[in-house]
């Protein structure tokens, strides 16, 4: 059985440099890679290309990354409630890259299979197919667009096991799987590491062939993006 533990946050991200393409899971602040992108910020690498479905929030998630100038360019499906994602789009300073949300998913499910592209209807007439192959099939137009290509892929699960398996809970099964072996090395923080063996193979979402490094994560906060609560009556 191939080990792929790692004994923290550290070693796990041996190897990131400047200028590499990072794919971090998530979606709003759910299931996102908290210790990933703590110990992004601490090694201060610059340019970098996040695709990641937002950006978090201005203090919190990749909201750290974009403080410090750290975030080349974002390949994301919208802004979110990200204010200082919103300044830096529109003064220029950050590279933005505004994709279907469907589109973003299936292209890192692409990576993910080893489809270099496909077709999709998403999108076709409006900017978004400004300069891509269009072909039509059966009637109806489509866009072909490329599967993504990335150094790193951090994704975050509920439990995993020392062999890479994961699993994922509630919302957090969102853009994390599709993004586990999309890139060139996927690294996984889980809340509970166990041994090999110990989870139920009935419900394990991601097979440990898809993941490289595995470690026990800490400290999570699990911030709520926009609380809503029932007024007392």
């Amino acid at each position: 059985m191939i080990k792929k533990k790692v004994t923290n946050v550290q070693e796990a991200l041996k190897g990131v440099q400047n200028g590499m393409t990072f794919m971090l899971g998530g979606f709003g602040l759910c299931g996102i890679p908290e210790n990933a992108i703590a110990e992004l910020v601490k090694l201060e690498v610059k340019d970098i290309i996040c695709i990641s479905n937002n950006a978090g929030v201005d203090d919190f998630g990749l909201g750290l990354l974009l403080q410090k100038h750290q975030i080349k360019k974002m390949i994301s499906s919208y802004v979110g409630e990200n204010d200082e994602f919103e300044r830096q789009m529109l003064s220029g300073e950050l590279e933005v890259e505004l994709t279907p949300q469907g589109t973003l998913a299936e292209k890192c499910r692409a990576a993910q299979s080893g489809f270099p592209a496909f077709y999709t209807p998403a999108g076709y007439g409006t900017e978004v197919a400004e300069g891509k192959e269009t072909r039509e099939f059966n009637g109806k137009m489509y866009v072909l667009e490329e599967a993504y290509k990335a150094d790193f892929s951090f994704v975050k699960a509920w439990r995993g096991d020392e062999a890479g398996n994961l699993i994922f809970k509630g919302t957090a099964r969102n853009f994390n799987p599709a993004m586990c072996g999309a890139a060139k090395i996927t690294v996984a923080e889980v809340e509970e590491l166990v041994p090999a063996g110990a989870l139920d193979p009935n419900e394990i979402h991601v097979p440990g062939i898809f993941v490289k490094r595995i470690f026990q994560g800490s400290n999570y906060e699990k911030r709520i993006e926009q609380r809503t609560v029932r007024s007392k009556e």
